[in-house]
Protein backbone atom coordinates (compact mmCIF):
# COMPACT_ATOMS: atom_id res chain seq x y z
CA UNK A 1 0.00 0.00 0.00
CA UNK A 2 2.81 2.40 0.93
CA UNK A 3 4.55 1.65 -2.38
CA UNK A 4 1.34 2.40 -4.30
CA UNK A 5 0.96 5.75 -2.53
CA UNK A 6 4.62 6.59 -3.17
CA UNK A 7 4.18 5.88 -6.90
CA UNK A 8 1.06 8.01 -6.95
CA UNK A 9 2.70 11.11 -5.49
CA UNK A 10 6.07 10.72 -7.22
CA UNK A 11 6.26 13.15 -10.18
CA UNK A 12 7.30 11.90 -13.60
CA UNK A 13 10.02 14.55 -13.53
CA UNK A 14 13.05 13.27 -11.65
CA UNK A 15 16.16 14.84 -10.18
CA UNK A 16 19.37 13.19 -9.01
CA UNK A 17 19.17 11.58 -5.56
CA UNK A 18 21.87 13.91 -4.24
CA UNK A 19 19.66 16.93 -4.95
CA UNK A 20 16.59 15.54 -3.18
CA UNK A 21 16.57 17.86 -0.19
CA UNK A 22 13.45 16.26 1.32
CA UNK A 23 12.82 12.52 1.57
CA UNK A 24 9.27 11.15 1.74
CA UNK A 25 9.83 10.75 5.48
CA UNK A 26 10.86 14.41 5.75
CA UNK A 27 7.70 15.50 3.96
CA UNK A 28 5.56 13.34 6.22
CA UNK A 29 7.24 14.76 9.34
CA UNK A 30 6.63 18.27 7.98
CA UNK A 31 3.01 17.95 6.85
CA UNK A 32 1.34 15.73 9.45
CA UNK A 33 2.03 18.11 12.39
CA UNK A 34 0.87 21.05 10.26
CA UNK A 35 -2.43 19.32 9.62
CA UNK A 36 -2.88 18.34 13.26
CA UNK A 37 -2.13 21.92 14.35
CA UNK A 38 -4.77 23.33 12.00
CA UNK A 39 -7.32 20.71 13.03
CA UNK A 40 -6.68 21.39 16.71
CA UNK A 41 -7.23 25.12 16.24
CA UNK A 42 -10.64 24.51 14.63
CA UNK A 43 -11.77 22.03 17.30
CA UNK A 44 -10.70 24.34 20.12
CA UNK A 45 -12.59 27.18 18.44
CA UNK A 46 -15.74 25.06 18.59
CA UNK A 47 -15.14 24.33 22.29
CA UNK A 48 -14.56 28.03 23.00
CA UNK A 49 -17.81 29.01 21.30
CA UNK A 50 -19.69 26.38 23.29
CA UNK A 51 -18.37 27.62 26.65
CA UNK A 52 -18.77 31.32 25.82
CA UNK A 53 -22.48 30.68 25.19
CA UNK A 54 -22.89 30.01 28.93
CA UNK A 55 -21.64 33.53 29.76
CA UNK A 56 -24.86 35.05 28.43
CA UNK A 57 -26.15 36.46 25.14
CA UNK A 58 -24.41 39.82 25.58
CA UNK A 59 -21.09 38.04 26.14
CA UNK A 60 -21.57 35.81 23.11
CA UNK A 61 -22.45 38.80 20.93
CA UNK A 62 -19.53 40.86 22.23
CA UNK A 63 -17.00 38.06 21.75
CA UNK A 64 -18.24 37.21 18.25
CA UNK A 65 -18.17 40.85 17.10
CA UNK A 66 -14.70 41.52 18.52
CA UNK A 67 -13.36 38.28 17.07
CA UNK A 68 -14.37 39.55 13.63
CA UNK A 69 -12.31 42.67 14.36
CA UNK A 70 -9.41 40.69 15.82
CA UNK A 71 -9.26 38.52 12.71
CA UNK A 72 -8.01 41.52 10.74
CA UNK A 73 -4.91 41.80 12.93
CA UNK A 74 -4.42 38.05 13.11
CA UNK A 75 -4.19 38.00 9.32
CA UNK A 76 -1.80 40.96 9.32
CA UNK A 77 0.50 39.30 11.86
CA UNK A 78 0.30 36.07 9.85
CA UNK A 79 1.17 37.93 6.63
CA UNK A 80 4.24 39.46 8.29
CA UNK A 81 5.29 36.05 9.63
CA UNK A 82 4.76 34.50 6.18
CA UNK A 83 7.10 37.08 4.65
CA UNK A 84 9.71 36.21 7.24
CA UNK A 85 9.17 32.46 6.74
CA UNK A 86 9.96 32.70 3.03
CA UNK A 87 13.11 34.75 3.60
CA UNK A 88 14.29 32.47 6.41
CA UNK A 89 13.53 29.32 4.36
CA UNK A 90 15.63 30.58 1.48
CA UNK A 91 18.58 31.39 3.74
CA UNK A 92 18.31 27.90 5.24
CA UNK A 93 18.34 26.45 1.74
CA UNK A 94 21.43 28.48 0.83
CA UNK A 95 23.08 27.37 4.13
CA UNK A 96 23.68 31.02 5.01
CA UNK A 97 23.25 30.84 8.78
CA UNK A 98 24.55 34.35 9.38
CA UNK A 99 21.84 36.01 7.29
CA UNK A 100 19.34 33.39 8.43
CA UNK A 101 19.91 34.45 12.02
CA UNK A 102 19.76 38.10 11.02
CA UNK A 103 16.47 37.65 9.15
CA UNK A 104 15.00 35.83 12.16
CA UNK A 105 15.95 38.66 14.51
CA UNK A 106 14.57 41.28 12.14
CA UNK A 107 11.32 39.34 11.78
CA UNK A 108 10.89 39.27 15.56
CA UNK A 109 11.76 42.96 15.83
CA UNK A 110 9.36 44.14 13.12
CA UNK A 111 6.57 41.88 14.43
CA UNK A 112 6.98 43.26 17.95
CA UNK A 113 7.11 46.92 16.90
CA UNK A 114 4.11 46.57 14.58
CA UNK A 115 2.03 44.74 17.18
CA UNK A 116 2.86 47.29 19.92
CA UNK A 117 1.72 50.10 17.62
CA UNK A 118 -1.56 48.29 16.88
CA UNK A 119 -2.07 47.59 20.58
CA UNK A 120 -1.62 51.27 21.45
CA UNK A 121 -4.10 52.41 18.80
CA UNK A 122 -6.72 49.88 19.88
CA UNK A 123 -6.36 50.64 23.60
CA UNK A 124 -6.79 54.38 22.99
CA UNK A 125 -9.56 54.21 20.37
CA UNK A 126 -11.32 50.94 21.23
CA UNK A 127 -14.80 52.36 21.84
CA UNK A 128 -14.65 54.66 18.82
CA UNK A 129 -13.48 51.81 16.57
CA UNK A 130 -16.24 49.52 17.80
CA UNK A 131 -18.94 52.17 17.20
CA UNK A 132 -17.55 52.82 13.74
CA UNK A 133 -17.63 49.13 12.83
CA UNK A 134 -20.74 47.88 14.59
CA UNK A 135 -22.85 51.00 15.08
CA UNK A 136 -25.08 51.54 18.08
CA UNK A 137 -25.47 48.01 19.43
CA UNK A 138 -27.21 47.36 22.76
CA UNK A 139 -25.37 48.98 25.71
CA UNK A 140 -24.62 45.65 27.43
CA UNK A 141 -23.26 44.22 24.16
CA UNK A 142 -21.08 47.30 23.64
CA UNK A 143 -19.66 47.00 27.17
CA UNK A 144 -18.90 43.33 26.52
CA UNK A 145 -17.18 44.32 23.26
CA UNK A 146 -15.06 46.99 24.98
CA UNK A 147 -14.00 44.66 27.80
CA UNK A 148 -13.11 41.82 25.45
CA UNK A 149 -11.28 44.08 22.99
CA UNK A 150 -9.19 45.79 25.68
CA UNK A 151 -8.00 42.47 27.10
CA UNK A 152 -7.47 41.04 23.59
CA UNK A 153 -5.35 44.04 22.60
CA UNK A 154 -2.82 43.22 25.32
CA UNK A 155 -2.34 39.82 23.67
CA UNK A 156 -1.50 41.23 20.21
CA UNK A 157 2.27 41.45 20.86
CA UNK A 158 2.30 37.88 22.20
CA UNK A 159 0.36 36.70 19.16
CA UNK A 160 2.73 38.48 16.76
CA UNK A 161 5.82 37.14 18.55
CA UNK A 162 4.45 33.59 18.48
CA UNK A 163 3.67 33.85 14.76
CA UNK A 164 7.24 35.00 14.11
CA UNK A 165 8.71 32.13 16.12
CA UNK A 166 6.34 29.59 14.56
CA UNK A 167 7.33 30.82 11.09
CA UNK A 168 11.00 30.24 11.96
CA UNK A 169 10.32 26.68 13.12
CA UNK A 170 8.19 25.85 10.09
CA UNK A 171 10.98 27.20 7.88
CA UNK A 172 13.34 24.73 9.57
CA UNK A 173 10.82 21.93 9.11
CA UNK A 174 10.26 21.64 12.87
CA UNK A 175 6.47 21.61 12.62
CA UNK A 176 6.17 19.17 15.52
CA UNK A 177 7.29 22.00 17.81
CA UNK A 178 4.44 24.30 16.74
CA UNK A 179 1.99 21.39 16.96
CA UNK A 180 2.91 20.57 20.58
CA UNK A 181 2.93 24.24 21.56
CA UNK A 182 -0.48 24.68 19.96
CA UNK A 183 -1.74 21.68 21.90
CA UNK A 184 -0.46 23.13 25.20
CA UNK A 185 -1.66 26.67 24.46
CA UNK A 186 -5.13 25.60 23.40
CA UNK A 187 -5.36 23.34 26.46
CA UNK A 188 -4.61 26.35 28.67
CA UNK A 189 -7.22 28.36 26.81
CA UNK A 190 -9.99 25.76 27.10
CA UNK A 191 -9.25 25.02 30.77
CA UNK A 192 -9.09 28.75 31.54
CA UNK A 193 -12.41 29.38 29.83
CA UNK A 194 -14.01 26.61 31.86
CA UNK A 195 -12.72 28.14 35.09
CA UNK A 196 -13.58 31.72 34.11
CA UNK A 197 -17.10 30.92 32.91
CA UNK A 198 -18.30 28.06 35.11
CA UNK A 199 -16.39 28.62 38.38
CA UNK A 200 -15.67 32.35 38.55
CA UNK A 201 -18.70 33.46 36.52
CA UNK A 202 -16.51 36.28 35.18
CA UNK A 203 -18.45 36.76 31.94
CA UNK A 204 -16.48 38.20 29.03
CA UNK A 205 -13.34 38.65 31.14
CA UNK A 206 -13.56 34.96 32.00
CA UNK A 207 -12.98 34.02 28.37
CA UNK A 208 -10.64 36.90 27.48
CA UNK A 209 -7.95 36.42 30.13
CA UNK A 210 -7.37 32.72 29.35
CA UNK A 211 -6.67 33.66 25.73
CA UNK A 212 -4.21 36.31 26.91
CA UNK A 213 -2.46 33.83 29.21
CA UNK A 214 -2.34 31.13 26.53
CA UNK A 215 -0.88 33.50 23.94
CA UNK A 216 1.70 34.82 26.41
CA UNK A 217 2.74 31.25 27.21
CA UNK A 218 3.13 30.43 23.51
CA UNK A 219 5.15 33.59 22.83
CA UNK A 220 7.58 32.97 25.71
CA UNK A 221 7.99 29.27 24.89
CA UNK A 222 8.55 29.71 21.14
CA UNK A 223 11.00 32.59 21.71
CA UNK A 224 13.04 30.51 24.17
CA UNK A 225 13.15 27.65 21.65
CA UNK A 226 14.26 30.04 18.88
CA UNK A 227 17.39 30.93 20.89
CA UNK A 228 18.58 27.31 21.06
CA UNK A 229 21.99 26.74 19.47
CA UNK A 230 21.06 23.44 17.83
CA UNK A 231 18.73 25.13 15.34
CA UNK A 232 19.61 25.59 11.68
CA UNK A 233 18.88 29.28 12.31
CA UNK A 234 18.35 30.92 15.68
CA UNK A 235 17.67 34.20 17.41
CA UNK A 236 20.61 36.28 18.60
CA UNK A 237 20.20 39.37 20.79
CA UNK A 238 22.31 41.63 18.57
CA UNK A 239 19.99 40.94 15.62
CA UNK A 240 16.82 41.84 17.51
CA UNK A 241 17.85 45.30 18.74
CA UNK A 242 18.87 46.78 15.41
CA UNK A 243 17.32 47.95 12.16
CA UNK A 244 18.76 46.33 9.03
CA UNK A 245 17.02 48.23 6.26
CA UNK A 246 17.84 45.75 3.49
CA UNK A 247 16.62 42.74 5.48
CA UNK A 248 13.44 44.45 6.61
CA UNK A 249 12.77 45.41 2.99
CA UNK A 250 13.09 41.75 1.94
CA UNK A 251 10.61 40.65 4.59
CA UNK A 252 8.12 43.44 3.91
CA UNK A 253 8.47 42.92 0.16
CA UNK A 254 6.61 39.66 0.67
CA UNK A 255 4.58 40.53 3.75
CA UNK A 256 2.92 43.69 2.36
CA UNK A 257 1.45 42.09 -0.83
CA UNK A 258 0.36 39.12 1.26
CA UNK A 259 -1.23 41.44 3.83
CA UNK A 260 -3.08 43.41 1.14
CA UNK A 261 -4.36 40.18 -0.38
CA UNK A 262 -5.57 38.80 2.96
CA UNK A 263 -7.03 42.15 4.00
CA UNK A 264 -9.16 42.41 0.87
CA UNK A 265 -10.27 38.83 1.34
CA UNK A 266 -11.55 39.68 4.85
CA UNK A 267 -13.36 42.75 3.53
CA UNK A 268 -14.97 40.57 0.86
CA UNK A 269 -16.17 38.17 3.56
CA UNK A 270 -17.81 41.06 5.42
CA UNK A 271 -19.48 42.23 2.20
CA UNK A 272 -20.73 38.72 1.46
CA UNK A 273 -22.12 38.43 4.98
CA UNK A 274 -24.30 41.46 4.30
CA UNK A 275 -25.53 39.80 1.09
CA UNK A 276 -26.30 36.56 2.92
CA UNK A 277 -28.37 38.51 5.46
CA UNK A 278 -30.90 39.25 2.67
CA UNK A 279 -32.08 35.66 2.25
CA UNK A 280 -34.07 34.84 5.36
CA UNK A 281 -33.50 32.94 8.58
CA UNK A 282 -33.27 29.40 7.13
CA UNK A 283 -30.62 30.36 4.57
CA UNK A 284 -28.64 32.45 7.07
CA UNK A 285 -28.63 29.57 9.56
CA UNK A 286 -27.69 27.05 6.87
CA UNK A 287 -24.84 29.23 5.64
CA UNK A 288 -23.50 29.68 9.18
CA UNK A 289 -23.54 25.95 9.92
CA UNK A 290 -22.15 25.06 6.49
CA UNK A 291 -19.19 27.38 7.06
CA UNK A 292 -18.21 25.37 10.14
CA UNK A 293 -18.06 22.25 7.94
CA UNK A 294 -16.20 24.21 5.26
CA UNK A 295 -13.53 25.32 7.72
CA UNK A 296 -12.82 21.70 8.66
CA UNK A 297 -12.87 20.53 5.04
CA UNK A 298 -10.37 23.24 4.03
CA UNK A 299 -7.81 22.16 6.66
CA UNK A 300 -5.95 19.77 4.39
CA UNK A 301 -5.32 22.35 1.67
CA UNK A 302 -4.30 24.97 4.25
CA UNK A 303 -1.82 22.63 5.93
CA UNK A 304 -0.33 21.56 2.62
CA UNK A 305 0.04 25.22 1.64
CA UNK A 306 2.25 25.82 4.69
CA UNK A 307 4.36 22.86 3.62
CA UNK A 308 4.83 24.42 0.17
CA UNK A 309 6.42 27.49 1.78
CA UNK A 310 9.09 25.52 3.65
CA UNK A 311 9.95 23.12 0.85
CA UNK A 312 9.91 25.59 -2.04
CA UNK A 313 11.69 28.26 -0.01
CA UNK A 314 14.58 25.96 0.90
CA UNK A 315 14.96 24.67 -2.67
CA UNK A 316 14.96 28.17 -4.16
CA UNK A 317 17.36 29.35 -1.46
CA UNK A 318 19.70 26.53 -2.46
CA UNK A 319 19.61 27.92 -6.02
CA UNK A 320 17.96 24.77 -7.37
CA UNK A 321 14.82 25.85 -9.24
CA UNK A 322 14.59 22.42 -10.86
CA UNK A 323 14.36 20.79 -7.42
CA UNK A 324 11.77 23.40 -6.43
CA UNK A 325 9.63 22.44 -9.43
CA UNK A 326 10.07 18.74 -8.67
CA UNK A 327 8.87 19.14 -5.09
CA UNK A 328 6.05 21.49 -6.02
CA UNK A 329 4.71 18.88 -8.44
CA UNK A 330 5.14 16.18 -5.82
CA UNK A 331 3.40 18.20 -3.13
CA UNK A 332 0.66 19.18 -5.56
CA UNK A 333 -0.15 15.54 -6.33
CA UNK A 334 -0.14 14.74 -2.64
CA UNK A 335 -2.42 17.72 -1.99
CA UNK A 336 -4.91 16.51 -4.61
CA UNK A 337 -5.00 12.97 -3.20
CA UNK A 338 -5.26 14.02 0.46
CA UNK A 339 -7.80 16.78 -0.28
CA UNK A 340 -10.08 14.41 -2.20
CA UNK A 341 -9.99 11.86 0.62
CA UNK A 342 -10.45 14.46 3.39
CA UNK A 343 -13.24 16.38 1.65
CA UNK A 344 -15.01 13.09 0.89
CA UNK A 345 -14.76 12.08 4.55
CA UNK A 346 -16.20 15.40 5.78
CA UNK A 347 -19.03 15.14 3.26
CA UNK A 348 -19.83 11.59 4.41
CA UNK A 349 -20.15 12.56 8.08
CA UNK A 350 -22.05 15.81 7.45
CA UNK A 351 -25.58 14.27 7.56
CA UNK A 352 -24.66 12.43 10.76
CA UNK A 353 -23.25 15.49 12.54
CA UNK A 354 -26.21 17.61 11.38
CA UNK A 355 -28.52 15.51 13.55
CA UNK A 356 -27.00 17.26 16.56
CA UNK A 357 -28.08 20.70 15.27
CA UNK A 358 -31.50 22.20 16.01
CA UNK A 359 -32.20 23.10 12.37
CA UNK A 360 -35.34 22.93 10.28
CA UNK A 361 -35.55 20.32 7.53
CA UNK A 362 -35.16 23.10 4.95
CA UNK A 363 -31.99 24.45 6.57
CA UNK A 364 -30.49 20.98 7.08
CA UNK A 365 -31.05 20.07 3.43
CA UNK A 366 -29.48 23.33 2.35
CA UNK A 367 -26.41 22.68 4.53
CA UNK A 368 -25.83 19.35 2.76
CA UNK A 369 -26.08 21.04 -0.66
CA UNK A 370 -23.64 23.77 0.38
CA UNK A 371 -21.15 21.22 1.74
CA UNK A 372 -21.36 19.18 -1.49
CA UNK A 373 -20.63 22.29 -3.58
CA UNK A 374 -17.77 23.45 -1.35
CA UNK A 375 -16.07 20.09 -0.90
CA UNK A 376 -16.20 19.18 -4.58
CA UNK A 377 -14.50 22.39 -5.67
CA UNK A 378 -12.22 22.51 -2.64
CA UNK A 379 -10.83 19.09 -3.55
CA UNK A 380 -10.42 19.90 -7.26
CA UNK A 381 -9.53 23.61 -7.37
CA UNK A 382 -8.04 24.62 -4.03
CA UNK A 383 -4.81 22.60 -4.39
CA UNK A 384 -3.99 24.89 -7.33
CA UNK A 385 -5.61 28.14 -6.16
CA UNK A 386 -4.38 27.90 -2.56
CA UNK A 387 -1.52 25.47 -1.93
CA UNK A 388 0.29 26.01 -5.26
CA UNK A 389 0.01 29.80 -4.89
CA UNK A 390 1.97 29.49 -1.63
CA UNK A 391 4.71 27.76 -3.56
CA UNK A 392 4.82 30.61 -6.08
CA UNK A 393 5.05 33.14 -3.23
CA UNK A 394 7.83 31.14 -1.59
CA UNK A 395 9.79 31.44 -4.83
CA UNK A 396 9.39 35.24 -4.72
CA UNK A 397 6.50 35.58 -7.20
CA UNK A 398 4.42 37.60 -4.73
CA UNK A 399 3.10 40.54 -6.76
CA UNK A 400 1.63 38.34 -9.48
CA UNK A 401 -0.22 36.17 -6.96
CA UNK A 402 -1.45 39.30 -5.19
CA UNK A 403 -2.84 40.89 -8.37
CA UNK A 404 -4.52 37.67 -9.47
CA UNK A 405 -6.07 37.16 -6.04
CA UNK A 406 -7.33 40.75 -5.84
CA UNK A 407 -8.93 40.65 -9.28
CA UNK A 408 -10.36 37.17 -8.75
CA UNK A 409 -11.83 38.10 -5.36
CA UNK A 410 -13.56 41.23 -6.64
CA UNK A 411 -14.54 40.13 -10.16
CA UNK A 412 -15.15 36.49 -9.31
CA UNK A 413 -16.33 36.12 -5.74
CA UNK A 414 -18.00 39.48 -4.95
CA UNK A 415 -19.44 40.42 -8.35
CA UNK A 416 -20.76 36.96 -9.16
CA UNK A 417 -22.17 36.59 -5.65
CA UNK A 418 -24.43 39.52 -6.54
CA UNK A 419 -25.22 38.04 -9.98
CA UNK A 420 -25.87 34.48 -8.82
CA UNK A 421 -27.36 35.14 -5.40
CA UNK A 422 -29.43 38.29 -5.98
CA UNK A 423 -30.09 38.74 -9.68
CA UNK A 424 -30.54 35.02 -10.41
CA UNK A 425 -32.27 34.49 -7.04
CA UNK A 426 -30.03 31.54 -6.06
CA UNK A 427 -29.53 32.74 -2.49
CA UNK A 428 -26.65 31.34 -0.47
CA UNK A 429 -26.12 28.64 -3.10
CA UNK A 430 -25.21 31.43 -5.50
CA UNK A 431 -22.69 32.81 -2.99
CA UNK A 432 -21.14 29.32 -2.72
CA UNK A 433 -20.87 29.01 -6.52
CA UNK A 434 -19.22 32.44 -6.71
CA UNK A 435 -16.65 31.31 -4.15
CA UNK A 436 -15.94 28.23 -6.26
CA UNK A 437 -15.65 30.40 -9.37
CA UNK A 438 -13.04 32.48 -7.57
CA UNK A 439 -11.06 29.29 -6.82
CA UNK A 440 -11.42 28.12 -10.41
CA UNK A 441 -10.09 31.37 -11.87
CA UNK A 442 -7.06 31.31 -9.59
CA UNK A 443 -6.46 27.61 -10.21
CA UNK A 444 -6.25 28.04 -13.98
CA UNK A 445 -4.05 31.15 -13.85
CA UNK A 446 -1.67 29.81 -11.20
CA UNK A 447 -1.30 26.47 -13.01
CA UNK A 448 -0.43 28.26 -16.27
CA UNK A 449 2.04 30.44 -14.38
CA UNK A 450 3.66 27.38 -12.81
CA UNK A 451 3.89 25.38 -16.06
CA UNK A 452 5.36 28.31 -17.98
CA UNK A 453 8.05 28.68 -15.32
CA UNK A 454 7.68 32.46 -15.01
CA UNK A 455 8.03 32.12 -11.23
CA UNK A 456 11.64 30.98 -11.68
CA UNK A 457 12.77 34.46 -12.68
CA UNK A 458 12.31 35.92 -9.19
CA UNK A 459 14.66 36.04 -6.23
CA UNK A 460 14.22 37.05 -2.61
CA UNK A 461 17.73 36.86 -1.16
Amino acid sequence: MKEQIAKLIEPKQTIPEARRIFSNGDLKSLIVPLFMEQLLAVLVGVADTFMVSYAGEAAVSGVSLVNMFNTIFIYLFSALAAGGAIVVSQYIGSKDQVNGNLSSGQLLMTSTVFSLFITGVVLVLNRQLLKLLFGEVEPDVMEACVTYLQISAYSYPALAVYNAGAAMHRSMGKTNVTMYLSLASNGINVAGNAVGVFLLHAGVAGVAYPSLIARAFSAVAITWLCFQKGNAIRLEKQHIFLWDKAMVRRILGIAIPNGIENGLFQLAKVALSSITALFGTAQIAANGVAQSFWSVAALMGTAMGLGFVTVTGQCVGAGDKEAAEYYMRKLLKLTFVSSIIWNGLILAVTPIVLKGYALSAEASGLVVILVIIHNLFNAVCFPLSGALSNGLRAAGDVKFTMYVSLISTVAGRVLFSVIFAVWMNMGVIGVAFAMCLDWGIRAVIFWIRFVKGSWKKFSVI
